[in-house]
């Protein structure tokens, strides 16, 4: 099935999906890779307001390349980052913050597949190689917070239109594409090791 979804996203908005299904997302995007999970929890932790609203959002792991204009920001290059850096931070940061969906590349591991299923979250997959295609999905750049961890670790606001297509690989319920995969060529491996009288 294919979906056009709006941030910010509601539960019926992602119970619906199943893995595989295609997602294009429009509204609000934030970008934010390890660094910016890091410093987003301490601040909560701290009792902190963070300037941004990221209950019900997307967050995509990405670090862009972002060109300065005299009248703000012009995206340049949105490639996907490897979403298990990710791995340790997402389920916290999905339970602390209400997020909905975390899109990345490469998949997430079983601990985070059962914080979404606990508090209501989604993966979506973007091709990894696909950075200018993925900056054409982002119309412009709203703003950005923690600039001062650098370009590609700050948290960059983005107005998406259509932005995919992403694939669901981890859903609302917890299936896990990425981890049924793993499994998967694990039987085979054993099989073809049963075979060969290994």
């Amino acid at each position: 099935m294919e979906y056009h979804l709006k941030t910010p996203l509601t539960d019926a908005d992602i119970k619906q999906l199943k893995l595989g299904d295609i997602v294009y997302l429009s509204g609000r995007i934030y970008t934010a890779r390890d660094e910016a999970h890091m410093h987003i929890l301490a601040d909560i932790k701290a009792g902190k307001k963070i300037p941004v609203e990221l209950k019900g959002m997307a967050v995509y792991h990405c670090g862009p390349i972002v060109r300065k204009l005299d009248n703000g920001w012009e995206l340049v290059a949105a490639g996907p980052t490897t979403s298990s850096r990710m791995n340790s931070l997402e389920p916290e940061f999905i339970e602390k913050t209400g997020v909905k969906a975390i899109i990345g590349k490469g998949g997430m591991n079983k601990g985070v597949s059962d914080a979404m299923a606990k508090f209501g979250c989604v993966y979506l997959a973007f091709t990894g190689g696909a950075a200018i295609l993925a900056a054409r999905g982002l119309n412009r750049v709203m703003g950005v917070y923690l600039e001062e961890l650098g370009m590609p670790e700050a948290v960059w606001i983005m107005d998406a239109k259509d932005f995919g297509p992403l694939v669901v690989g981890i859903t609302a319920s917890g299936e896990n594409m990425f981890v049924n995969l793993a499994e998967e060529v694990k039987r085979n491996e054993a099989k073809a090791r049963a075979k060969l009288g290994l």
